[in-house]
């Protein structure tokens, strides 16, 4: 494991930020400046006026654009000079470069390597990329293993695990309970969900997220994913992890233990709070945030409609499959998201769409991120002509 505290001081290291202009990315600059912690290094796929700006803020911080255009490229370099890198070479190696902790807010599968680059060299991983540990789950935990680094999770939901968790008996463990806001359609009909826009899938009515994460919310396919993390997060095996949904998102998990007792983390919803968290763990600073009130709003919990929301019952079908399985879910996924918000398909197809694709593709093996990536191809390539299928019958 990485030490928190640099030569026995509470200095903590430096970050590294990877998605810096992302939804994590802006606010882990927030919480850096407010606890005054040095940033080495921020990266972002475009180099866009917010990654300058952030740049600006951070005057001695290293930045990387991994794909920008001739104008961007050239902007940077004027604006920045030889702070500024490009291309895929140079976010692995600032992700590798040691002593550091690096927040991994990059959306997507471009994410995984990034996430094995720092845990080789034995980082801490404050890890937001979902797609490290569902697709990526074997070659990540094999990583951290080798490398001696550390995951500690950013999403609320376990983040909220792991708080419960700590100082805890792994055989003291019954099972662990994600919690789920239940989307903007938990209240609708599966007739009700055929017709449903992509204006009503993005208002979600719980988080303000990017728009892949927000339709995958209202399919409960992002409680999926968090099912295939924890279960490599925390190596308990999928019968012992359930999901119930909770629509205030004020009880981010809970874990039950084999005497019976629950204990669960609650607080309003603010991703700086899980940030925070992931830096600084295990101690624990202060925030600029108001005293929680606990007589607000009662708290509800119904269990999750798996006939009407599919996609959170492939998550398990894919978890307990293992193997590539979850690395061709998370992709078809994204196609079929993808095609959701161009108005290709409609939202119940997205489904449709993933268990056509899990049931086209053989199982493999992962042993590499180039396994990974290769897997991740193909299950775009059917996924997309599953998708091409689907709008011809419409």
């Amino acid at each position: 494991m990485v030490d928190l505290f640099v030569d026995g001081t509470r200095q903590l290291k430096s970050l590294t930020i990877l998605g810096a202009t992302g939804s994590i990315g802006r606010q882990t600059l927030e919480v850096a400046e407010s606890l005054d912690i040095h940033v080495a290094g921020i990266a972002a796929y475009r180099g866009s006026d917010d990654l300058l700006l952030a740049a600006r803020r951070q005057p001695d911080c290293r930045v990387v654009v991994v794909g920008p255009t001739a104008d961007e490229r050239e902007q940077c370099v004027a604006a920045l000079g030889t702070r500024v890198a490009f291309g895929e070479d140079a976010l692995l190696g600032m992700a590798g470069e040691p002593e550091r902790i690096v927040v991994n807010g990059i959306v997507g599968a471009a994410g995984l390597a990034p996430t094995v680059a720092a845990l080789d060299a034995g980082n801490r991983v404050a890890l937001a990329n979902k797609e490290s540990l569902v697709a990526g789950g074997p070659v990540v935990v094999a990583a951290a293993t080798a490398g001696d680094g550390e995951i500690i999770p950013v999403d609320s939901e376990h983040s909220a695990l792991w708080q419960c968790l700590v100082g805890e008996q792994e055989e003291t463990v019954r099972r662990l309970i994600l919690t789920a806001s239940g989307g903007p359609f938990r209240g609708r009909s599966r007739h009700e969900l055929e017709s449903v826009t992509v204006e009503e899938a993005l208002a979600h009515p719980t988080w303000s997220m990017g728009p892949r994460i927000t339709i995958d919310s209202a399919t409960l396919m992002n409680k999926a994913f968090e099912v295939i993390e924890a279960h490599y997060l925390y190596a308990i095996p999928y019968d012992r992890i359930d999901v119930v949904v909770h629509p205030q998102s004020i009880v981010h998990s809970l874990v039950e233990f084999v005497d019976g007792t629950l204990k669960a983390e609650l607080g309003d919803p603010d991703m700086r709070v899980p940030i925070q968290y992931a830096i600084t763990y295990p101690a624990r600073y202060s925030a600029n945030l108001d005293p929680f009130d606990l007589t607000a709003s009662p708290l509800e919990f119904e269990p999750p409609r798996r006939d009407d929301f599919p996609c959170l019952d492939l998550g398990y079908w894919a978890g307990r499959t293992g193997r590539s399985a979850p690395a061709v879910l998370n992709a078809a996924d994204e196609v079929a998201v993808a095609a959701f918000l161009d108005g290709r398909i409609p939202f119940l197809a997205i489904a449709d769409v993933v268990a056509a694709t899990l049931d086209y593709l053989p199982i493999v093996e992962l042993n590499n991120v180039a396994d990974v990536l290769a897997v991740d191809a193909e299950a775009r390539k059917a996924a997309t002509r599953f998708v091409e299928v689907t709008g011809e019958v419409r």
